[in-house]
């Protein structure tokens, strides 16, 4: 059966120009999926954004072919969340992982969940990681465990190393000083180790040759490609190609390297003869971190940033370039979110969902232009452990009482974080998404049948995933994590 799969797949290739809707409205062909995740690339990024000081003509094209959404969320404003979402449709805290994995954890992402990787594998598509994983490092936890064939890349974030943001050792008591050396995998096992800056500096441009490679390699039969930069996080690095160019000192030759990436990705995929059939995504894991001043991003005038529940933290960019399906130029201001991504593959795979419950929804109609639909109602936004923050619905947010560290302070600069300010909202209020994106004004008073209506969802929510704001750890739908025992 496997050898008669493989001239079926080439043939199938070879007549891609030929793709139709079934009267379901899935495709008769399965595309190719890329998708690109940046790390704390913030929504003021990019050039349609509003970037300033570095250009991105590469997404700027992107954008101009397909169509980029200006209400897209990351699952959680965080790292080792952010990712367990956007692979496997779930809210991060529903499968029990939340914050940032660290070397000296034993937990990961359990083996009971399935990634976007398992679930196209049933429709025999090849797939491969190259990039940052940071859903556990121990071998039960990697990405050949989780549908992936190929990995490449660093187990957790590029600063969990035993140096300091700008590779110096760190003072005596650190509790960094206890980390391992940065190991660089590939497959299952380390084969190299990132220990200093100039290392690090290689990251970007290595995983864009492994992805141009795997494409290569992989043109005549249907792939996923996964490629999660482990840039733009600190401690920044850049290859010499960048390094200087730019207004915006080291961050702006960063996101000029990223983009080059993307332009590269583009290459391949239209040099091969399969830019037609592939789907090709760009968005970010979380908002940027600006205490590192001018090694952070930009929220492009959103509230706060990375780690925090205001749209700084969780609003990202999202660009997707699908010829002849996704209409060139487009704006799509509907709500959508990371957790989508899986089961939109889905339809356009043909594949089953995964047996557990999912939380993302179907968003390919958006994808294809029908601005009509609304497959998405609202947004969690959960942080911390599992802390309901916040809850938008439509045009209207709710940020519910919480704590969390603020940027309003003095940042840090060249690699050195500042510090951040604890604060606490007392009391429920509401913001209007279309009018005040920036949530500067709060209008519970003149609004709270709209306060009222979200209540609704969040006492639900509650029952179904908990809420520690509350008191309430665990909900009727939690999942446990992964344990290496």
């Amino acid at each position: 059966m496997k050898k008669l799969l493989i001239p079926v797949l080439l043939i199938s290739a070879f007549f891609f120009s030929c793709n139709t809707e079934t009267s379901d409205g899935s495709l008769s062909q399965s595309p190719n999926f890329v998708l690109m995740f940046i790390d704390d690339m913030g929504y003021g990024d990019i050039g349609v954004y509003g970037a300033t000081g570095f250009e991105t003509p590469n997404l700027d094209k992107m954008a101009a072919e397909g169509m980029r959404f200006t209400n897209f969320y990351a699952a959680q404003p965080v790292c080792s969340a952010s990712r367990a979402g956007i692979l496997t449709g779930c809210y991060p805290n529903r499968i029990g992982i939340s914050g940032a994995l660290f070397p000296y954890d034993n937990i990961g992402i359990n083996p009971n969940e399935t990634t976007i990787a398992e679930m196209l594998k049933t429709k025999g598509y090849s797939t491969a990681i190259f990039g940052k994983w940071h859903l556990g490092h121990h071998k039960k936890f990697l990405p050949l465990q989780n549908g992936f064939d190929e990995y490449v890349g660093l187990p957790y974030s590029n600063d969990m190393w035993p140096l300091d943001n700008v590779g110096q050792p760190l003072p005596e008591g650190h509790n960094r000083n206890s980390f391992p050396n940065l190991p660089l995998i590939e497959g299952n096992e380390p084969v190299d180790f990132i220990t200093s800056l100039k290392k690090q500096d290689t990251l970007t441009t290595l995983y864009t040759e492994k992805a141009v490679d795997f494409i290569n390699r992989n043109a005549d039969k249907p792939f996923f490609l996964y490629i999660p930069h482990s840039m733009g996080h600190i401690p920044l690095g850049v290859s010499d190609k960048f390094r200087g160019k730019t207004k915006k000192g080291k961050y702006g030759d960063v996101m000029e390297e990223i983009d080059w990436s993307v332009g590269q990705i583009e290459n391949a995929l239209k040099a091969n003869g399969i830019a037609e059939n592939t789907v090709f995504i760009f968005t970010t894991d979380n908002g940027p971190w600006l205490n590192f001043g001018n090694h952070g991003g930009s929220a492009g005038g959103l509230r706060e940033g990375k780690t925090t529940s205001w749209e700084g933290g969780q609003r990202v960019p999202f660009i997707i370039k699908w010829p002849g399906h996704a209409p060139a130029g487009t704006i799509c201001n509907k709500l959508a979110c990371a957790i989508d991504i899986l089961p939109s593959f889905a339809k356009l795979a043909s594949a089953n969902l995964p047996e557990l419950k999912i939380d993302g929804v179907d968003i390919t109609a958006l994808w294809q232009g029908n601005f009509d639909a609304e497959p998405r109602k609202d947004i969690l936004f959960y942080y911390g452990k599992n802390n309901l923050n916040a809850v938008r619905k439509g045009n209207w947010k709710l940020v519910l009482p919480h704590t969390w560290a603020s940027y309003e302070a003095k940042p840090g600069q060249d690699g050195h974080g500042g510090p951040r300010i604890r604060k606490t909202v007392e009391s429920p209020e509401l913001y209007n998404m279309m009018r005040d994106p920036g949530e500067q004004f709060n209008v519970i008073e003149y609004y709270p049948e709209k306060a009222e209506e979200i209540m609704k969802l969040v006492e639900s929510t509650r029952a179904e995933l908990g809420d520690l704001n509350v008191g309430v750890e665990k909900g009727s739908g939690s999942r446990e994590i992964g344990r290496d025992e």
